[in-house]
């Protein structure tokens, strides 16, 4: 009498690692973790974009004026140009973000601008004309696809006459360097 053994063989046991191998890798690509780590990057930006454009409004609603002037009937004028909002975007004598902070009217939470301020941070950048009834925009370069593409279309839309002309350069939904602005 003869027994046969039961069991996987040694073909058969590699034929299914290779099927698991090629499942996960469909897997992989399709939730693609490096899209979806810049996706929530970009919330995140989004979201302090909203954030800081909060604290200007509740400040201009208290104080009366921008937090970008010294007070309301400083000369200069309501507007702020297109740049990186940090430490360098001042009143002439202090950085508004430190006016927006506890330091200042307590707007802004002190870790929220260290963070918004840090150097491995997507920058925001702030704009406004300074024209009666402008819009005060801050933006920020998406990294995901999604908002990138977002992007692209709002440019490629008609844009209202206030909106940053730097958040729209030339040809920049093609080389996706297009900016997604709030409000």
């Amino acid at each position: 009498m003869r027994q046969t053994a039961k069991g996987f063989t040694l073909i058969e046991l590699l034929i299914v690692i290779a099927v698991l191998g090629i499942l996960a890798v469909a897997v992989l690509s399709a939730i693609n973790p490096i899209e979806q780590i810049n996706r929530s990057r970009d919330t995140g930006s989004r979201s302090d974009a909203e954030q800081l454009l909060g604290g200007v409004d509740r400040f201009y609603a208290s104080q009366g004026y921008y937090p970008w002037k010294v007070n309301p009937t400083n000369p200069v004028s309501d507007a702020t140009a297109w740049a990186v909002a940090n430490n360098t975007w001042t009143d002439g004598v202090t950085p508004v973000l430190t006016k927006l902070s506890a330091a200042g009217t307590g707007e802004l939470k002190a870790s929220f601008t260290t963070r918004i301020t840090a150097t491995s941070y997507n920058a925001l950048y702030k704009s406004n004309r300074g024209t009666a009834g402008d819009s005060t925009y801050v933006c920020f370069l998406p990294k995901s696809s999604s908002f990138q593409t977002e992007a692209g279309t709002r440019c490629g839309a008609t844009l209202p006459a206030d909106y940053p002309a730097g958040a729209c350069p030339a040809g920049c939904a093609a080389a996706k360097t297009c900016y997604s602005c709030l409000p």
